[in-house]
């Protein structure tokens, strides 16, 4: 992680912006597009997972990520949850629901692995740096 200078850089934040953009389409579908709470919510927990992830990377230190870290991980099952709300009202197929599904479970994968190496690691942060100083 020494080598990252930016969110982009960070393959999790890049694999939760696809899961944001893959929720934005499947809620462009017209039945779906009608229920404008649902869409709205299913929307919010999407963006929240990109969010807490470069919210907690910007903060500059291992104990913020870590904390925005368990939020996008909770953001998640959200998300998680809304498509199985989703496919069960016929919103989205059964095929709709898999990729995406699939999508979600590898960012979990990653979200729990970054935990556990920062958990691990020595460094405290970037802000912690006094090479910057």
């Amino acid at each position: 992680m020494a080598d990252i200078r930016k969110i982009e850089d960070l393959r999790v934040w890049q694999s939760a912006r696809v899961i944001c953009k893959d929720v934005y389409m499947l809620t462009r579908k017209e039945e779906f597009a009608k229920d404008f709470r649902f869409v709205q919510q299913i929307r919010s927990a999407a963006g929240s997972i990109m969010d807490n992830i470069v919210e907690g990377f910007g903060r500059g230190g291992n104990k913020e990520f870590l904390q925005f870290l368990t939020i996008a991980r909770g953001s998640i099952q959200e998300v998680l949850s809304r498509l199985y709300r989703a496919f069960d009202v016929g919103y989205i197929t059964e095929d709709e629901l898999e990729i995406v599904k699939q999508n979600v479970n590898s960012i979990a994968i990653m979200i729990h692995n970054l935990i556990e190496a920062i958990k691990k690691s020595d460094m405290k942060g970037s802000k912690y740096n006094t090479e910057q100083l």
